[in-house]
């Protein structure tokens, strides 16, 4: 429903900034802002040679690239648990490629720049970057998460396999899924992104993860028990552990869901007593696990229909109050009208929208959707520049469905409003009939007569479509013509030639 209401000389804002520089201080994070009383340059010095800053875009990209590799260590760690003769095959070569980029981000991070929580100013010494890090627990995981233990193993006994234990220090890999978290939790602050689609995107990561290890754990232990046929994949098929690893894996996934679920159809069940207690502790986990994703795409459905359960509510509201007043029909429906189009254009209204705004952009957002059509109303043609900006910067924008009355004939004069878009009819009462005195479309002006005369309004106002006008009050507008005395005699006249 919005429409253009022309375009307005370059905004201050503009002029001070250039659109690159303010979107590359939007996407600083907030922790690398800097504190009042504090210059930017301050912040975000020339730093010293061969020292990455935290916020450089292809230190960002870098991170990024990370990430993903984070994802296949996390499907990579449990599967090669459940899966010895992979982990020591044909994923050897893929981890020890992985583990070397993440050696290379170690040595990486005594070259990047930190912010320091006492001053809030970016430390870029390299002395002081390495003693933070080594200091810190994040070095020795990092380390121990990216020693490659199964090659070491096998370089110096020349066996491929080294057991259950390197099975699981590729658990240690797992440590890497901070940067996974952070991610979606910066995610989840920028508005370029839908919160619903990333929230739900990290509901969805998280199953699947836990869905993955747990079948993967179950499977390690029909592996690892004595007697293969008492196993809860062993009774089902002979000799599994030769059998082809998808059957494996499928047979454990399937297991997995089916039991995450609750579906439970009874052919995979555990048959020995270490299985049952590990079904134990997984349902428990999955009653955390299901209430955790219950209620958080419970709050998503909710908060995206929380507008419309509030004006749902105004309505019904509102109808029983016209209903017990006994309010006629007619008004009742300029109530609603009124109400359901407030809901619609919410997010255009300009009070709501820019409220918290500094006032100088406020008023460049006037300027930008206000101005022409104040400049091509009849009663500012000629008036100076500062008139029509200090005017523009007060006036407020409105939308009014049809048939429903804008000014009322005889009421004392509070507003005159430009139409910007729409169609009103200008209506008297004589002899107790109404009369159309004529039509007014965009660019004309309403209630005008009243505000220069401090008279009761003469006319009434009422609105044929669907109108969207703008508004000054009669004391701003007295308050902003007194200092133009020039200004004042240009206006007058406009009025005396229509």
């Amino acid at each position: 429903m919005a429409l253009p209401l022309g375009k307005s000389p370059t905004p201050l804002l503009a002029r001070r900034a250039s659109s690159g520089e303010i979107r590359n201080l939007a996407s600083v994070s907030s922790s690398l802002l800097p504190a009042f009383g504090t210059s930017v340059d301050e912040v975000y010095p020339k730093l010293h040679k061969y020292i990455i800053a935290p916020y450089d875009r292809r230190y960002r990209w870098w991170q990024l690239f990370l990430v993903i590799l984070v994802i296949y260590s996390a499907w990579a760690s449990p599967f090669e648990l459940a899966f010895k003769n992979v982990a020591s095959g044909s994923l050897l070569v893929i981890d020890s490629i992985v583990d070397a980029i993440f050696a290379v981000d170690i040595v990486m991070t005594f070259f990047v720049a930190y912010l320091d929580k006492s001053t809030y100013l970016l430390v870029d010494e390299h002395k002081k970057i390495a003693i933070r890090y080594v200091s810190r627990i994040w070095f020795t995981m990092d380390v121990a998460s990216t020693v490659p233990f199964q090659s070491i193993y096998r370089i110096f006994t020349g066996k491929k396999h080294g057991g259950d234990v390197f099975g699981f220090l590729n658990f240690l890999r797992l440590w890497r899924l901070r940067r996974v978290s952070n991610l979606f939790a910066r995610l989840e602050k920028d508005t370029r992104f839908s919160y619903f689609w990333t929230r739900y995107c990290k509901l969805i990561c998280v199953t699947l993860f836990a869905v993955h290890s747990a079948g993967c754990f179950y499977f390690w232990m029909a592996t690892n028990y004595r007697i293969k046929k008492n196993t809860w994949i062993g009774s089902q098929i002979d000799n599994f552990e030769s059998r082809s690893i998808w059957l494996g894996y499928t047979y454990a996934m399937y297991w997995s869901i089916t039991t995450l679920t609750t579906v439970g159809y009874g052919d995979l069940h555990a048959e020995n007593t270490g299985e049952k207690l590990f079904n134990m502790f997984f349902m428990l986990f999955n009653i955390g696990l299901t209430a955790y994703l219950i209620g958080n795409m419970t709050n998503l459905v909710v908060h995206s229909a929380t507008r419309t359960f509030a004006m749902r509510d105004t309505i019904n509201e509102v109808s029983r109050y016209a209903s017990k007043n006994r309010l006629p029909e007619s008004l009742k429906e300029q109530i609603m009208a009124h109400l359901q189009l407030k809901f619609k254009t919410v997010e255009l209204q300009q009070d709501e929208v820019i409220a918290d705004l500094p006032k100088a952009i406020r008023s460049s957002i006037s300027q930008h959707l206000f101005q022409r059509t104040v400049e091509t109303a009849y009663l500012f043609k000629g008036v100076s520049q500062d008139l029509i900006i200090q005017m523009v910067s007060e006036m407020k924008a409105e939308y009014f469905p049809p048939k429903v009355d804008i000014v009322l004939q005889n009421e004392i004069p509070t507003d005159f409003y430009i139409i910007a878009s729409g169609a009103v009819d200008l209506l008297t009462y004589r002899n107790g009939t109404e009369q159309v005195l004529s039509k007014l479309g965009r660019a004309d002006m309403a209630g005008e007569i009243g505000v220069l005369f401090n008279i009761p309004q003469p006319f009434t106002v009422r609105s044929k479509k669907l109108c969207q006008v703008i508004r000054i009050s009669h004391w701003n507008f007295k308050q902003i013509i007194q200092p133009h005395d020039s200004d004042g005699q240009i206006i007058i006249t406009n009025f005396l030639q229509v």
